[in-house]
C-alpha cells in the first residue's frame, strides 16, 4: 500500500468518533480493501472450514482468499494439513477452488507430482543434480480446534491462537465435531464490505424487526437491552428472561457443561474471539422454527437436548453448536463491496437424512437469516457510499460489540504500521 494511502487510511480510522460508525471510505476504497486483506486475512488466524470438508485420506478442499489460495488436505496418516496452492516449479495452481479427492497432487502444467504430505515425488527432465527434497509444497500454519480448521498465511503466526484453542477445545469436545458430517452447505455473496458483514453479525439490535425465523429460538437480550421506557409487560418479560438464564446456567453447571462467557475483544489481542453458551428460546432445544431438535441423532455423546447454543465469534466467522447440529459460517472478502459467506450445517456422522433429520428443517433458520442479513448489509453499504453519509451513533446498550470490533480493527491496523 503506498505511503500516502496508508497515511489516509490511518487518518480515517483515527478520526472515527468513539461509539460511532466508521467513515464510508473505509468500506468503499480499493486501497483500504487491499490493506484489510493483507492484515486481517493474510496475517491473522482465520477459520476456513471444518474437518468434515476432508473426511477421508486424499480429500482436498481448495480455498481462495484474495490473491492467495490454500489446499486443505487429509493425508494418508489421517492428518489434516494445509499448503499453498502453488506448484514449486513455475507457480501454477494445483487445484481449482472447491473439493476433490486425489491419490497425489499433480500439477496440470508440467505434471510435477506431490504426495499428500506435500513432498515432491516425481518430475521429469530435471536432471540428476536436481534436489527434489527442497521443493516440497509450502506449508501453511494450521490449527484444528474441536473440528474447526483455522489457518494463518503469515510466516509468523500470532501465538495467542493458543488462548482460543484452550478455551474452545473443552467446550466443543462433547459434540465431537471432528467426526461430524456436513448435511448441507451454502454460499452467498453479500453486496457489502466484509466489515459491515461482521458489524451486522455483532449486534442483535436489528433482530426483532428483521429475523422472525431466528428470534423464534434466539434471545436478543443476550446481546444487550435498554431498560429505560419498558412497559410493565416488557419488565415482566425481562424478569422472566433473567430467571430462565439463571436456571439454565445452574443446570449446565451441575452437568459440568461450560456456559460462562469468555471475551478476548480488547485492542491488545491479536486473535479476537468471544464464546458463551446461550439459552435457546421456546422448547430450548435447537435453532429451528419450532425450537426442537432438527436431528434426533444428537452430536457426540450428548444425552440431553437442551444444551443451548455454544457460539463462537472471531473477526471473520461465527459458529453455533447445539445438541443436534452445528452451523459454522465464515466470510472471505472478494472486493470492497462484495463478501463471500460460507455456511456448513454439521450433524452426527451416523445421522441418516430422512430418518434422523430433515434438511429443510435443519437449514430453515440460518438460510433465511443469512439472506436477510445479506439484504441489510447491501443497503448499509450503499448508504455508507452516499456523498451525504455521516457516521451515526451506536447504541451503548445493544451495539457495544460493534464498538469493540471498531476499536480492535483500528488497533490492529496501528500494530501493522497503518
Amino acid at each position: 500500500m503506498p505511503a500516502q494511502s496508508t497515511q489516509e487510511h490511518s487518518v480515517l480510522i483515527r478520526n472515527r468518533k468513539p461509539w460511532h460508525g466508521m467513515p464510508g471510505e473505509l468500506f468503499g476504497r480499493q486501497d483500504v480493501f487491499e490493506t484489510d486483506l493483507d492484515i486481517f486475512f493474510y496475517r491473522h488466524w482465520i477459520l476456513v472450514g471444518v474437518t468434515a470438508d476432508v473426511p477421508e485420506p486424499g480429500d482436498v478442499s481448495t480455498i481462495d482468499i484474495g490473491r492467495a489460495s490454500i489446499l486443505i488436505v487429509r493425508d494418508d496418516d489421517e492428518q489434516v494439513r494445509a499448503f499453498r496452492n502453488t506448484c514449486r516449479h513455475r507457480g501454477a495452481r494445483l487445484k481449482e477452488p472447491g473439493k476433490s479427492t486425489v491419490g497425489m497432487l499433480v500439477c496440470p502444467y508440467h505434471q510435477w507430482t506431490y504426495d499428500l504430505s506435500g513432498e515432491l515425488r516425481h518430475t521429469s527432465h530435471m536432471g540428476t543434480e536436481f534436489e527434489s527434497k527442497c521443493k516440497s509444497l509450502r506449508p501453511v500454519h494450521l490449527k484444528v480446534v474441536g473440528g474447526l480448521i483455522f489457518v494463518c498465511l503469515s510466516e509468523e503466526a500470532p501465538e495467542d491462537i493458543a488462548t482460543l484453542e484452550s478455551t474452545m477445545a473443552p467446550r466443543l469436545a462433547p459434540y465431537d465435531l471432528t467426526h461430524a458430517k456436513i448435511a448441507f452447505e451454502s454460499e452467498i455473496i453479500e453486496n457489502g464490505n466484509w466489515k459491515l458483514v461482521l458489524e451486522n453479525n455483532r449486534e442483535c439490535y436489528h433482530c426483532a424487526g428483521t429475523h422472525p425465523e431466528l428470534t423464534a429460538s434466539f434471545l436478543p437480550e443476550d446481546f444487550g437491552f435498554c431498560e429505560a421506557g419498558l412497559t410493565e409487560q416488557g419488565r415482566q418479560a425481562l424478569a422472566e428472561y433473567r430467571t430462565r438464564i439463571t436456571a439454565a446456567n445452574a443446570s449446565w453447571d451441575r452437568d459440568g457443561l461450560i456456559s460462562s462467557p469468555v471475551e478476548h475483544l480488547d485492542t491488545d489481542v491479536t486473535t479476537l474471539f468471544r464464546t458463551q453458551r446461550l439459552v435457546i428460546a421456546g422448547h430450548g432445544e435447537s435453532q429451528t422454527m419450532d425450537t426442537k431438535v432438527a436431528s434426533t441423532r444428537l452430536l457426540g455423546d450428548a444425552s440431553r437436548r437442551d444444551l443451548g447454543d455454544t457460539h463462537l465469534w472471531t473477526h471473520s466467522s461465527w459458529s453455533h453448536v447445539m445438541s443436534d447440529h452445528a452451523v459454522i459460517s465464515y466470510c472471505i472478502p472478494l472486493a470492497p463491496d462484495k463478501t463471500l459467506v460460507r455456511s456448513k450445517w454439521l450433524v452426527h456422522p451416523d445421522a441418516v437424512e430422512g430418518v434422523d433429520y430433515d434438511v429443510e428443517t435443519l437449514k430453515a433458520v440460518w438460510v433465511a437469516t443469512n439472506a436477510q442479513d445479506a439484504s441489510l448489509v447491501a443497503i448499509t453499504h450503499q448508504g455508507t457510499q452516499d456523498p451525504g453519509y455521516e457516521p451515526g451513533p451506536f447504541s451503548q446498550f445493544t451495539e457495544s460489540y460493534v464498538e469493540k470490533f471498531s476499536r480492535w480493527y483500528a488497533a490492529r491496523l496501528a500494530a501493522h504500521g497503518v
